[in-house]
């Protein structure tokens, strides 16, 4: 069976598709991954056969900034007024990247031929492609999804009316008019969206590029603690208000600043603090006490899986539905913009070290994530969709 995945071009919205990927390839099935080809270094890695399309994340936002002229102005997502952001935001998700996916995957299919399309839900192109060949197609999560933010509903808008220009009839929501392969534990997942999907779990298995561990990790006598702004949001303010509460803690702090923080901007930090670029979340998970993040949905559903506590630092996107989401689960904690002090990050992460409720709701979790099915037993279901 031929099959074909894409998705949006980056860690959060790529990853995740990755391990069905490889389970399918495992599988004997002939899998070509498509996305930005900014990102196809890291599915090669992976071992996947790769093709380009789409564009990348930054260069659709440069071009709609640049589109929106002086009511868009150049600064970071999150230093720009929401009433601007939102509709840039929704022309890049809604139009600039569906319609350059579109254009770039008809000429693939025709080569490739695919017997079904796995893609990403974020990926609304993928799908749009996918009606246009008359090839079936699988809509794939990225981690628990949001009916009610506001964002979202202008990105559907969008979506809907680029459908509407392909002669595509779109519905409330494109990614679940067929089967969707969800991620996300049925415990924290919307509600509505559960109502009108026809979901197919599958384990969230968590997929980073091969590396070695930061010294110290396997050889210590107190917690870990591991903080994270992910790779697209990292804010050098945050940060380092979470490294001071986290730093008077008797614990060992491992800080991922990402690639938007240079390390140099939070300055000298505490002896027990330990700053790195980049670590293999999936591989360091295992070995955390608690965890400090902004929310995304990888490293959310990375540390459900490993039954660990959580303190969110929202930044944006879905960063704060899922924040609501831990904290209805009882396995963690949030603090909120001018709420991010270093003694509420302190109070937080005490508490949440040391509560034996929390930690008996991250094991009920962990438990139900393990019980989900496999990618190899959602490889072995791929031949049904088509």
């Amino acid at each position: 069976m031929r099959l074909l995945f894409t998705s949006l071009g980056s860690f959060g919205h790529t990853f995740p598709l990755v391990p069905l990927a490889v389970a399918a390839r495992d599988a004997g099935h002939d899998v070509v991954f498509a996305t930005s080809e900014d990102f196809l270094p890291q599915l090669t890695k992976a071992g996947l056969e790769t093709a380009a399309a789409g564009l990348a994340i930054k260069d659709a936002f440069g071009r709609a900034f640049a589109e929106a002229g002086p009511a868009g102005p150049r600064r970071p997502p999150g230093e720009v007024p929401p009433e601007v952001l939102g509709p840039i935001v929704a022309k890049v998700f809604g139009e600039l990247m569906p319609q350059r996916f579109v254009a770039d995957l008809l000429p693939l299919f025709s080569r490739f031929r695919p017997d079904l399309v796995v893609s990403e839900a974020g990926n609304s192109g993928g799908a749009f492609a996918a009606m246009k060949a008359g090839i079936p197609v699988v809509a794939h999560g990225f981690g628990r999804v949001s009916s009610d933010d506001p964002m979202v509903t202008k990105i559907r808008d969008a979506i809907r009316a680029h459908g509407a220009e392909l002669g595509i009839e779109v519905g409330a929501d494109l990614a679940f008019a067929g089967p969707f392969v969800d991620i996300c534990p049925e415990s924290v997942q919307d509600a509505g969206f559960l109502a009108r999907s026809t979901r197919v779990p599958l384990r969230p298995v968590g997929w980073s590029e091969p590396g070695e561990l930061p010294a110290g990790v396997l050889e210590r006598s107190r917690p870990l603690v591991y903080l994270t702004l992910g790779t697209a949001m990292g804010h050098a303010g945050v940060l380092g208000a979470a490294i001071a509460g986290l730093s008077g803690l008797d614990a060992d702090v491992l800080v991922a600043t990402g690639p938007t923080v240079d390390p140099a901007a939070l300055g000298e930090v505490p002896a027990n603090v330990r700053l790195e670029s980049w670590v293999p979340q999936s591989e360091l998970l295992p070995h955390v006490d608690l965890v400090v993040h902004h929310g995304g949905s990888g490293t959310t559903l990375g540390a459900f899986g490993a039954g660990l506590p959580q303190l969110l630092l929202p930044q944006g996107a879905d960063q704060f539905s899922n924040a609501d989401a831990v904290v209805a689960a009882g396995v963690g904690s949030r603090l909120l913009a001018a709420e991010v002090t270093a003694e509420a990050v302190a109070t937080k992460a005490r508490h949440l070290l040391t509560d034996t409720s929390v930690r008996d709701a991250t094991r009920q979790l962990a438990a139900e994530v393990a019980a989900m099915p496999s990618p190899a037993e959602v490889a072995a279901r791929l031949p049904t969709f088509a």
